[in-house]
């Protein structure tokens, strides 16, 4: 039976992020992908140059067009952007047998423009993340929906612990932006307490437009699949890690990351990836 997958978030007019690049990571992963879009972005690899929000019925609408007919085993949220639509989400989500949930906190893009309003980080905490399988957000996103300054291992997992007592059954909570040298490291923690790190070589590279969507992306293609939260979680590290590894050269600001590049290295990517139990 083919697996199906669902995005609701943005689009990217420069195919690096959002819809965009989730469609192709479940399309590379072997998932079928349906979305609803949230948002209209004028954007390239230099940055965002105009944000269109959607009516929230239309955002509305397009879930439930997908829903009502579509087995869907997993759902990934990215650009959300206003309260109401967020609200809207929620709500909606809420009115269906809820399949898996991950949830990318979309916040700031690279190029610094504001992808989530001040007053939807509220909804964020209280109406969407208690409903999510699995959070994914990175230091600065984790600061502002825990209220905690991260800086060492310790906060590191005092905010996963926070997000975990907020409602999200797991988190994966991202260490990029980290001061540390040579690698990175990606805590995962559970409900159940299952807990691990993944720690990555960093990358000399300026095509990183667009991994947290492509990460998250990777992750529900693997839950609608059938992978439980751990193993789809280091799954979508390898493929995270082997796009980043496998830069496009394309534009001049923050390149899109190479969405096929798992397909054809995927054991080598495994190999750049470290388990940490």
């Amino acid at each position: 039976m083919t697996s199906v997958a669902m995005t609701i978030a943005g689009s990217d007019s420069g195919g690096g992020a959002g819809i965009q690049a989730d469609l192709k990571t479940f399309q590379e992963l072997g998932a079928f992908g349906t979305s609803a879009i949230t948002a209209v972005t004028s954007q390239n690899t230099l940055g965002v140059h105009d944000v269109y929000a959607l009516e929230v019925n239309n955002v509305v609408s397009q879930i439930k067009a997908v829903l009502d007919d579509f087995k869907v085993g997993a759902i990934k949220t990215g650009m959300l952007f206003s309260a109401e639509i967020i609200h809207g989400v929620a709500k909606t989500l809420k009115s269906y047998d809820l399949p898996m949930l991950v949830i990318d906190p979309v916040m700031i893009a690279k190029g610094g423009a504001s992808l989530l309003l001040n007053e939807a980080v509220h909804s964020m905490k209280n109406e969407l993340l208690p409903l999510a399988t699995i959070i994914t957000p990175n230091i600065p996103e984790a600061e502002v929906l825990t209220g905690l300054t991260i800086r060492s291992d310790s906060d590191v997992e005092n905010a996963a612990n926070r997000l975990i007592t907020m409602g999200a059954k797991a988190v994966v909570l991202k260490g990029g932006h980290r001061d540390t040298k040579d690698y990175a490291e990606d805590l995962f923690l559970s409900a159940k307490g299952e807990r691990f790190i993944m720690r990555s070589e960093r990358i000399d590279t300026k095509d990183t437009h667009g991994t947290g969507c492509t990460f998250s992306a990777a992750i529900a293609a693997r839950l609608a699949q059938g992978f439980t939260a751990s193993d789809a979680v280091i799954d979508a590290k390898y493929f995270i890690q082997a796009a980043i590894a496998n830069g496009l050269q394309l534009g001049t600001g923050h390149g899109p990351t190479n969405h096929w590049a798992y397909r054809k290295l995927s054991e080598k990517a495994r190999k750049e990836v470290m388990i940490i139990e």
